[in-house]
């Protein structure tokens, strides 16, 4: 993957394909290889060029562990779509990374030609405030959770009942999540856990002109779809849709359903 100064950090970002130019904004904690399992393939068949990234806070893009903001985030993300030879893009984004493809849909509107939000909100809700606290309050204490306990607990937050009824997928799935459970959050990490998220930007989301598709994850408890229904609601012209049988991990769960629900929002003509 290119390693290219932007935005004033290095970030690290691979392009695939070719055709309209599509980039894929992960969210906390995660590379932007994740999405190269389900999601570029899907997108390049469909004839668009994507782009994905390692988001300042993941190595080897700058971890700018002194800490950072959402803001920092959107600019890296238009710089990045200024290099790839400029706006606009279709934006996809998931969790926190929707969060940075609504901000800068509002702030860059030059930038984003469509825009696709999954598993998002716009403001702040006491449960998942905490969580984020407790997260970051496990890193700074040093505890590391027995590995097969993290990963159990990581499966239930993250991941929909449907998939964990199944033993052989479950036990897969835990597999995967104990595998990664013992590695350090790194200090670039930390820094995106401790961005702040306590703005309510419902009523700014008014402004975003981009045609918008908000996806819901019927089965997620980290982000309930009708917060991504306020979202959609907030936004002029936005739709919304729910996916079932699928968690916070929705494009991982159900992948088939998730790309075939992007790609004929990105190939639908606008009026």
């Amino acid at each position: 993957m290119p390693l290219a100064t932007l935005n004033g950090i290095r970030l690290n970002y691979d392009v695939t394909g070719t055709g309209p130019l599509v980039v894929l904004i992960m969210g906390t904690g995660s590379p932007g290889r994740v999405w190269r399992t389900y999601q570029v393939p899907a997108l390049v068949q469909a004839g668009f060029r994507v782009a994905t990234m390692d988001n300042r806070g993941i190595a080897p893009s700058d971890e700018c562990a002194h800490g950072m903001r959402v803001e920092d985030l959107v600019a890296d993300t238009a710089a990045l779509i200024e290099h790839l030879g400029g706006g606009p893009a279709h934006v996809v984004g998931t969790s926190m990374g929707a969060r940075v493809a609504q901000e800068l849909a509002l702030a860059r509107p030059g930038s984003v030609r469509k825009l696709v939000l999954l598993a998002t909100t716009g403001r702040p809700h006491p449960m998942a405030h905490t969580m984020n606290l407790g997260e970051q309050a496990l890193i700074d204490q040093g505890i590391q959770l027995p590995a097969q306990y993290a990963a159990a607990v990581k499966a239930s937050l993250n991941l929909s009942p449907h998939t964990l009824e199944d033993p052989v997928k479950a036990q897969e799935w835990l597999d995967i999540f104990e595998y990664t459970a013992g590695a350090k959050p790194s200090p670039g990490v930390r820094a995106q856990l401790r961005m702040d998220r306590s703005r309510d930007r419902l009523a700014d989301y008014a402004r975003i002109t981009a045609p918008t598709l908000v996806v819901g994850f019927a089965d997620d408890r980290m982000l309930p779809p009708v917060f991504g229904r306020e979202v959609a609601a907030a936004i002029p012209g936005a739709r919304f849709t729910e996916i079932e049988k699928c968690g916070h991990y929705g494009y991982l769960e159900r992948p088939e359903e998730v790309n075939r629900t992007i790609i004929d929002f990105l190939t639908a003509r606008t009026a």
